[in-house]
C-alpha cells in the first residue's frame, strides 16, 4: 500500500516520539497540510505508524476542529451563536445556501466556495455576522451577502 503524502506525513509524525499518544496533533498538521483529513492521509498515516484508520477516523469524526471534506477557496462560516441568530442567522444561511446551491460542508462545483454553520464567532455587536476566510462581516442581509459572493466571484473571474 502506497499514498502520496507519505513523505509529508512521515516528516510530520517523526516530530513526535509516541503516535498514538500524539494521533491529535499529528491530524492537526496533517489537516493544515492538506487542508482536511484525506482518505489518502488516513491511509498514510495508518501505513506509518499502524493506527488503525477506524480509530483514525474516529477522532476525526468526533473533534469538531477536523475537517472530513476539503473546503473551497472561500471558506465561508456563518454564525449560529445567540445574537446572530436572534438577529438573522438563520436567514444569512438560507441566502448562501441558495446564491451557492450547496448544503452546509460542501463545496461549490468550481472549488471557489463552502460554507458551515458554526456555534460563534465572537462579533456579537455586528450580528448577524460570517467570516470568509479571515474577513468578517456583520450586519448582514441577504442582499449584503449576494453583493459579497457576487464581489468575490467577480474578482477571481479577473484572476
Amino acid at each position: 500500500m502506497s499514498c502520496e503524502l507519505k513523505t509529508e506525513i512521515k516528516n510530520i509524525i517523526s516530530e513526535f516520539n509516541n503516535p498514538e499518544e500524539s494521533l491529535i496533533a499529528i491530524l492537526q498538521n496533517v489537516q493544515n497540510l492538506v487542508g482536511y483529513i484525506s482518505e489518502d492521509a488516513v491511509k498514510c498515516i495508518t501505513e506509518l505508524t499502524g493506527i488503525s484508520s477506524s480509530k483514525i477516523l474516529g477522532v476525526a469524526s468526533f473533534y469538531a476542529g477536523f475537517r472530513l471534506k476539503p473546503i473551497g477557496k472561500y471558506r465561508i462560516m456563518v454564525c449560529m451563536g445567540t445574537a446572530c441568530h436572534v438577529n438573522g442567522g438563520e436567514r444569512v444561511a438560507d441566502t448562501i445556501r441558495r446564491a451557492l446551491n450547496i448544503e452546509a460542508g460542501d463545496v461549490t462545483e468550481d472549488g471557489l466556495f463552502s460554507w458551515e454553520e458554526v456555534a460563534c464567532l465572537g462579533c456579537c455587536s455586528i450580528s448577524p455576522a460570517m467570516m470568509i476566510n479571515d474577513t468578517a462581516y456583520g450586519k448582514l442581509t441577504s442582499e449584503k451577502v449576494v453583493e459579497i459572493l457576487d464581489s468575490i466571484r467577480k474578482e477571481e473571474a479577473t484572476k
